[in-house]
């Protein structure tokens, strides 16, 4: 396991974040190394640096606390909508499945915050209409991944934050792992709301439907309070979609805990997890996990994943107890390099390199299978994390 060689290799490519964790983990061992600087201040990161996740959230936490309600038969991946909350967006036949798969129409992003009308975050999104028809390709939604928290909130009859801490972070142990606001060491995501500020005044790469423009956006630097604009304006901090905050070492507790559920029967149903894992109609999204296939220990393997906005990435290996974790800063370069971008210069350090006898350490595969080259968190195609821009 190579940790310190995955953190050499982000620290030196090109827009290098400010700072890095990289982490892996199989049954051979744990291996987790820091690099850079976690603020504007100059503190070093260390290994139990705080980040935050951004869209690792979805799958963190909503997607973990989904899997939970299954496995305890309280809920189904067929499930409509409307049977746990009604007057959304969603056409009548719209499941918890087409949420997790991001086939349910609604917008990619919408600003709830410059929402003058409903005085709700909850009914402002209700009341946008979908942009899409029902099963009309996948297109990545935050506002479904926000349905989808409040669908958790409403089963369990807890607000989303004890809900998750309840299904996912305490049976597990992550202490580290929680919505903000969250005391240091913690890492700076970014100056200000700048790339929101942007995406409102230009239009780009959404039409706004609000009419309101003005708005008081943060101009400091981002310390311990979740980047995501709606989740830290509009929703206080906690979302299905974003504002989950975590280290290395509990990512790592996680995926492994996902990656051989037969290890966790306590937690949920193999077979629920086998479910969760299976691609949809769309080849390279699974329920709420994206899939790709990349080489470990010089055989080409699946592994799900998913990115985060801020440059951060959990993935694991089905099957094999194996995870890997990347958390950077990347919005301090000065052109920030996407998420997968850094998660695949990573990769081959925190992977592949795990069979002594394999010793050719950029033997990832080329075939990008990531289902949707029109995410717009992207600065190029088919390099996706999220619903901003940088």
């Amino acid at each position: 396991m190579t940790a310190p060689a995955a953190v050499a290799a982000v620290l030196a490519s090109a827009s290098a974040p400010r700072g890095i964790v990289a982490g892996v983990v199989t049954d051979a061992g744990r291996d987790v190394a820091a690099g850079g600087l976690a603020d504007l201040a100059g503190t070093p990161v260390t290994p139990g640096t705080a980040f935050d996740i951004a869209s690792v959230s979805k799958v963190a936490a909503t997607t973990t606390a989904i899997l939970r309600l299954v496995s305890r038969n309280t809920l189904r991946f067929d499930d409509p909508v409307d049977r746990f909350i009604r007057g959304t967006a969603c056409a009548p036949e719209t499941t918890v499945r087409h949420l997790l798969q991001h086939r349910a129409g609604l917008w990619e992003w919408q600003p709830l915050y410059l929402d003058r009308e409903h005085g709700d975050p909850a009914a402002a999104a209700d009341a946008i209409p979908r942009r899409y028809g029902l099963d009309d390709g996948r297109h990545y939604s935050d506002l479904g991944f926000m349905l989808l928290g409040r669908i958790v909130a409403a089963v369990t009859g807890l607000p989303l934050d004890a809900a998750v801490r309840e299904l996912v972070t305490a049976p597990l142990g992550l202490d580290r792992t929680g919505y903000g606001p969250v005391s240091r060491p913690v890492a700076s995501s970014a100056v200000g709301d700048a790339a929101e500020r942007r995406m409102v005044a230009t239009g780009e790469p959404y039409p706004i439907l609000a009419t309101v423009r003005d708005f008081a956006w943060r101009d400091d630097e981002i310390t311990g309070a979740v980047n995501d604009g709606n989740c830290f304006h509009a929703l206080g901090g906690v979302s299905g979609h974003a504002g989950l905050f975590s280290t290395a070492d509990d990512l790592l507790t996680l995926g492994a805990a996902l990656a051989a559920p037969e290890r966790h029967p306590e937690l949920w149903d193999p077979d629920a997890v086998a479910e969760l894992f299976r691609d949809g109609p769309d080849a390279g999204q699974a329920l709420g996990w994206r899939s790709d296939t990349v080489a470990v220990a010089g055989r080409p393997t699946r592994v799900l994943w998913h990115p985060g906005y801020t440059g951060c990435a959990l993935g694991i290996v089905p099957g094999t107890g194996t995870a890997a974790v990347l958390l950077t800063n990347r919005l301090f370069a000065p052109t920030p390099a996407p998420t997968e971008a850094l998660w695949r210069t990573a990769l081959p350090a925190l992977l592949d390199d795990n069979d002594p006898d394999h010793t050719d350490p950029d033997d990832t595969d080329p075939d990008d299978t990531d289902p949707d080259d029109t995410d717009p968190d992207d600065t190029e195609p088919d390099h996706n994390e999220g619903t901003r821009t940088p």
